[in-house]
């Protein structure tokens, strides 16, 4: 796994104007193709008289999933260059949609791989972007009258308590950085007087 990777802060759209055609460009995170292409299929059918609704997008904080079209502009001047600003940005588990309204003035092949990926370059500074890193997920057991104190000092170190579940014992998962997994188990020994259980999960991603 990738160590970190950057997305977009949040779903939004930026509207510009080249020569009287407006560009409306629709940008979302996106965990999974699914989640990628169900946002086109939205943005399209919102968007049903526009000239043309092209679009992009990149999965996998590896960039592992890329696609892109042009839908009906010529080939290669609507989703390439709205694709190869998303990888220029670095941008990973994003999706972008740059509708068209056409105002009667035709930019030339040049003019449009500006637009369109002006278009997204401008949506990105536009919504802002955020940094995500690879933790890895753990799960901790406390007895009750521990666990708060334990949840306390969680909270208060800037750990991310990602669950709390409570039965006989209090179970309590968090993400922690590989780095910080030995310190981390030291310090949970030293704060319950050994008690605690600890137990290391998968990896996942969080915010930076």
């Amino acid at each position: 796994m990738q160590d970190e990777y950057r997305t977009v802060a949040r779903a939004g759209v930026h509207e510009t104007e080249v020569n009287r055609s407006r560009f409306l460009c629709a940008l979302a995170p996106a965990a999974t193709e699914q989640e990628a292409q169900d946002f086109v299929a939205a943005v399209r059918k919102e968007h049903a008289d526009a000239t043309h609704n092209c679009w992009a997008y990149v999965i996998g904080a590896d960039a592992s999933a890329q696609r892109a079209s042009d839908d009906g502009e010529p080939g290669g001047t609507a989703g390439v260059p709205m694709l190869q600003m998303l990888l220029r940005r670095d941008m990973r588990y994003v999706v972008a949609v740059v509708t068209r309204y056409y105002g009667g003035v035709k930019l030339g092949a040049g003019g449009l791989i500006r637009a369109y990926g002006g278009s997204v370059g401008e949506a990105i500074d536009n919504l802002g972007t955020i940094t995500r890193r690879r933790f890895r997920l753990a799960t901790v057991t406390v007895d009750h009258h521990r666990a708060g104190k334990v949840q306390n000092d969680l909270r208060s170190t800037g750990r991310e308590v990602r669950d709390v579940r409570y039965a006989e014992q209090v179970t309590i998962e968090i993400g922690l950085p590989d780095a910080d997994v030995d310190a981390f188990r030291a310090w949970l020994a030293d704060v319950t007087a050994g008690s605690a259980g600890f137990e290391l999960g998968g990896e996942a991603y969080g915010d930076a």
